[in-house]
């Protein structure tokens, strides 16, 4: 490599400026609100997501849920939240981008000319922007917080205010219910100190060999709408089974699962497989955890299941095309999936038995036993007799 290669700027494959300022400015306007009750209603999120932690200590058993001080809570406005998942892809990505330039600095310009970091910020931002309106709270463990190596929980204050409007629902209760969802995947991740680090290191083996073959992508598309023209054209359109239409790691096909399973070896979607059973397993289980109150937690708890299960029904067919291209319905069933699992898993181990799920990678489920829980149990050795 020549003295003036080697000084060049090294080309981005995202601009990651571009995509946070991108996301806060196509972020839609929250509800309206006069300041001091926007103010009261943060404290009041606040207070409850403290009293959540005993709820959750006591539903899942989990001794984390005695100290939570090494993370972060954040009760945040939609631009913030796009700005805080920027900084989380960031961190999750550009390791992985930046291993590939010192690797193979060809294919990083060969991608980067195709796509172009710009364009690609811009889209990201675009993606970003969308979900900041649909998302009501999340733990990020990827960005550590200020308080130390913790990550950080956001709660989204306009969306929750503006889903209990829209449900007609107690505020109070609403929001302790989302809460509950929210603070177990805090007590998770501090119950497990080792998954963040697991789950960093396999999403950035995935975007690796996903990069590694960007160079390739044409071709593959190509391919790609030959097989699926051939498989159609012989009637086998809309004939695949559960796991030929769930998700990318159950095959999907182009229609579904876009480009990245274009770009899949079997090594790509072993890995896959592994990270979506990972991610059934959290949000199961924070689901589990969630329903795990009554009335006397959450006094309208069963007329806030009642409407927000409902609420998807309602959605007019933009969103639901959008929601579709984006794999957030494939999300909900990773809801669903991981929920029985864990239902499943607690009826035949008891709460302290699954709890060994928490332990070790080597307990974590498999995508195949996410659908078929007495395998994990067998092989975990834990039915009770």
């Amino acid at each position: 490599m020549s003295r003036n290669e080697s000084s060049a700027p090294r080309p981005q494959l995202v601009n990651w400026d571009i995509a946070a300022s991108t996301a806060a400015s196509l972020t839609p306007a929250g509800p309206t609100m006069a300041p001091k009750d926007v103010a009261r209603a943060v404290e009041n999120m606040r207070s409850l997501a403290e009293a959540s932690v005993g709820h959750v200590h006591t539903i899942s058993r989990l001794d984390a849920a005695r100290d939570l001080r090494d993370s972060e809570l954040l009760v945040v406005d939609r631009a913030s939240w796009s700005t805080a998942n920027a900084q989380s892809f960031r961190a999750l990505l550009q390791p992985a981008l930046d291993q590939l330039a010192e690797s193979r600095p060809e294919a990083l310009r060969s991608a980067s000319l195709a796509l172009g970091g710009s364009v690609t910020g811009v889209q990201l931002g675009t993606i970003l922007a969308f979900l900041s309106s649909k998302v009501l709270g999340q733990y990020d463990p990827f960005v550590p917080s200020r308080n130390g190596q913790g990550g950080r929980l956001l709660l989204v204050a306009p969306n929750i205010v503006s889903v209990e409007r829209e449900l007609n629902v107690d505020p109070s209760d609403f929001r302790l219910w989302v809460c509950l969802h929210e603070q177990t995947h805090r007590v998770q991740f501090a119950a497990a100190p080792w998954l963040k680090d697991h789950m960093t290191g396999e999403i950035g083996q995935l975007t690796s060999g996903l990069m590694d073959k960007a160079d390739t992508l044409s071709e593959r598309l190509g391919a790609a709408v030959k097989h699926l023209s051939a498989s159609r054209s012989a009637g086998g359109a809309g004939k695949a089974g559960r796991n030929g239409t769930q998700d990318v790691a159950h095959g999907q096909d182009v229609g579904g699962a876009g480009v990245l399973s274009l770009l899949q070896d079997e090594e790509d979607r072993a890995r896959m497989s592994h990270l979506t059973a990972v991610m059934s397993l959290l949000e199961g289980h924070a689901n589990v955890v969630m329903d795990g109150v009554d009335g006397s937690i959450v006094p309208s708890v069963r007329t806030i299941r009642r409407r927000f299960n409902a609420r998807g029904k309602s959605r007019g067919p933009l969103e639901k095309l959008v929601r579709q291209f984006m794999g957030l319905d494939a999300k909900m069933r990773q809801y669903s999936d991981g929920a029985r699992f864990v239902r499943r898993a607690v009826s035949q181990t008891g709460m302290d038995g699954f709890n060994a799920v928490w332990e070790a990678e080597a307990h974590l489920p498999t995508e195949r036993e996410i659908h078929a829980p007495d395998e994990w149990i067998d092989r975990m050795s834990l039915r009770r007799g």
